[in-house]
């Protein structure tokens, strides 16, 4: 059995539940490297990251550089004497820093790779329509998310995941998977698979504004699976224009209904329980919304204070 001294590196909510267990399971973490505080909220006060203030709450020892080649940096990470590094949701480590530690460095990436490597691999997955989904672990090196698979779980999409479900449940998923992977290194039992790059059908790129941009003129399939792929970040937004005005409004849950239509995409129809739009094959209904200026609210709320006219529609962008 190896003697383990790990640094863990990570940023949001995603990583604290593989830190949480690695925790728990009394693992010797000797550091925690995550990203700098930044200003948040009108008062611009500045905000620790969600895994900086688990490790606050456990005494940990944190590292927050704003250069990984930084020379101050690489020192005092060095000098930590760590002989294993894990990576969850954090950003694109120099080589100076994945080669450091004797046993590796290893990723949790929210896929089944080679499939959805990239930034945004839950949000894909739903947009897709895929039904499954998982977890991987994987040595890092030079590329991004292409190393040496160590383990994978799968887990099934449900029909009414949303992006923020799904995450919850991979981000379970995956702090198993990482401690089942840590076990695997102690023991010297790890057998890594390389990844086939024949069989990538999908990507995971970064999400913008414009790609959060609803398309009317699609299927109510594709429409459904890419609002809750959005939701409830980055959140996907359609422009409504009615009486000579045009809103950018949010669109957090649909319901779908596949059926012959005669209006045009986009049309938008309301009445006082409802609101749906026209799609190319049958009707999205809008469940929760955000109207500019306004929180999120569900469309009954959101009825009861904003008339929508009979001549609106949804649209991209003029």
């Amino acid at each position: 059995m190896k003697d383990l001294r790990i640094v863990f590196m990570g940023t949001p909510d995603f990583a604290v539940a593989t830190l949480d267990a690695l925790v728990k399971h009394n693992y010797n973490v000797v550091g925690v490297i995550t990203a700098p505080d930044k200003p948040a909220g009108r008062g611009r006060k500045l905000q620790h990251s969600a895994v900086k203030e688990y490790a606050l709450s456990k005494n940990l020892h944190i590292l927050q550089p704003t250069n990984l080649k930084d020379e101050t940096f690489l020192s005092e990470l060095k000098s930590l004497n760590a002989n294993l590094q894990i990576v969850v949701a954090f950003r694109m480590l120099p080589k100076v820093v994945w080669q450091m530690p004797e046993l590796g460095t290893f990723n949790l990436h929210a896929s089944l790779l080679p499939n959805y490597r990239g930034a945004a691999p839950i949000n894909w997955a739903i947009i897709n329509g895929e039904e499954k989904t998982g977890v991987t672990t994987f040595f890092i090196d030079e590329k991004i998310d292409t190393g040496a698979m160590i383990q994978q779980s799968e887990v099934i999409i449900d029909e009414k995941d949303s992006a923020g479900t799904l995450h919850d449940k991979l981000m379970t998923v995956g702090a198993n998977l990482v401690i089942d992977t840590v076990q695997q290194i102690e023991k010297e039992s790890v057998v890594t698979t390389i990844q086939d790059d024949s069989i990538i059908t999908k990507d995971a790129f970064k999400i913008h504004k414009d790609t959060c941009l609803i398309n009317w003129e699609d299927s109510v399939e594709n429409i459904y699976n890419f609002v809750r792929g959005m939701s409830p970040y980055p959140t996907a937004w359609t422009v409504l224009e009615q009486d000579n005005e045009s809103l950018n409004v949010k669109i957090y849950t649909v319901s779908k209904e596949k059926t012959d239509v005669t209006e045009k995409p986009g049309t938008l129809i309301a009445s006082k329980k409802e609101v749906k739009v026209s799609a190319l094959d049958g009707y999205i209904f809008l469940k929760e919304i955000q109207l500019p200026g306004k929180k999120r609210m569900d469309i009954k709320s959101v009825l009861n204070g904003f008339s929508f006219s009979e001549n609106a529609i949804m649209r991209k962008p003029l």
